[in-house]
């Protein structure tokens, strides 16, 4: 069955209807009409089997739906969030898409010293919300009922200006340097101090843009607490060692949960 969004703040079980553009989507492009089932889903885990209840829908007034089964898709044991340099072109994209794929809670965008490109306030907002838009997307593609946070792209000072105390159970940066550990070590050192929880709820990773971040970016992420993590011997594209670290995450801490 087709799957539809309907954001978190306009789900109402006694009256859901898909917004003009979803509802374009289905009417125009899909030709569904009344009695159709389809799901619709909102994002914070929730999802719902539906049939189109109107024989005269229209994209403009909504595509009202008549729910038929409702179930609660758990959140995944660890929230695994991706801080992710810009890269250039339509790589974010790319890595929007497969960040949703590998469960990631959320997908911070960096703005690194050697970010190709500069956004002002507006430009960001537009981004962010094309991101967001990609993510829609991608979740519906692949059934996930959580949809990940896109932050607005931020430079990597003001994102740990702004980064509460504890914020994150573990924090690692991809990087290069010779004291680099594998995450399995990570993990080993984060059971033994902590016996009654051998994994953690929260874990953010950062990944770096075309030439890595600068020094002076590297060592405020160590200061903040990050661990160098390695991703091998072998110098990977932007978005391979994106979706390296979110695959090893993801069976480590999602699949692997124990």
């Amino acid at each position: 069955m087709h799957r539809f969004y309907i954001p978190p703040v306009a789900w109402n079980p006694d009256d859901l209807r898909l917004d003009e553009a979803e509802s374009h989507h289905a009417l125009h492009v899909l030709r569904l009409k009344a009695g159709d089932k389809v799901v619709v889903f909102n994002g914070r885990g929730v999802e719902a089997t539906a049939e189109i209840a109107d024989d005269n829908a229209s994209a403009k007034s909504g595509v009202r739906l008549r729910v038929r089964q409702m179930a609660k898709t758990p959140p995944l044991p660890c929230r695994i969030t991706l801080a992710q340099a810009v890269p250039k072109g339509k790589n974010m994209d790319f890595i929007v898409q497969k960040s949703v794929e590998l469960g990631a809670g959320a997908v911070l965008p960096l703005l690194s010293e050697r970010v190709v490109s500069r956004l002002d306030p507006a430009e960001a907002a537009a981004r962010r919300e094309k991101w967001q838009a990609v993510a829609i997307e991608a979740a519906k593609q692949c059934g996930q009922n959580w949809l990940p946070e896109i932050g607005l792209p931020q430079t990597p000072k003001a994102f740990f200006q702004t980064l509460g105390r504890g914020a994150f159970e573990l924090m690692l940066i991809a990087s290069l340097q010779t004291d680099a550990r594998h995450l399995r070590e990570y993990l080993a050192d984060f059971a033994a101090a902590r016996p009654n929880q051998p994994r953690p709820a929260s874990a953010l990773v950062l990944v770096g843009p075309e030439g890595d971040f600068t020094p002076a970016e590297l060592s405020l992420a160590r200061s903040a607490g990050c661990r160098p993590i390695t991703l091998g011997p072998i110098v990977l594209r932007v978005e391979t060692a994106a979706l390296y670290c979110l695959s090893v995450l993801s069976y480590e801490l999602l699949s692997n949960a124990r």
